[in-house]
């Protein structure tokens, strides 16, 4: 699976998901070209790890409208992102590892 990760990664899910097979492209900043440099359009996932950033949901979504939505991050995210997330994990609650293996 492709998996696009937009913020920074202080819990190392990126080393989960890759020790998981899948294939991880990081865009520190989820704008338009951001997203389109860290290969949105091919992504089957979208992992967002910065509720400052959950405005690239949206933009995501319009990039690729059949991305998966996922949220991995502590505090909660605005209602219009809410809406468009598919799983939102609190890192308190669920590791790396758990994450990865259910993606």
């Amino acid at each position: 699976m492709k998996v696009i990760l937009v913020g920074s990664d202080p819990d190392g899910i990126t080393d989960a998901l890759e020790a998981e097979g899948h294939t991880v492209t990081v865009a520190d900043v989820g704008n338009r070209p951001g997203l389109e440099e860290g290969g949105v359009h091919d992504a089957d996932v979208y992992l967002l790890t910065e509720m400052a950033q959950a405005t690239s949901i949206a933009v995501a979504k319009d990039l690729n409208p059949d991305l998966r939505i996922v949220v991995y991050a502590e505090g909660s995210l605005p209602d219009f992102a809410s809406r468009q997330a598919d799983l939102v994990v609190d890192p308190n609650l669920l590791d790396p590892a758990a994450v990865a293996e259910e993606l």
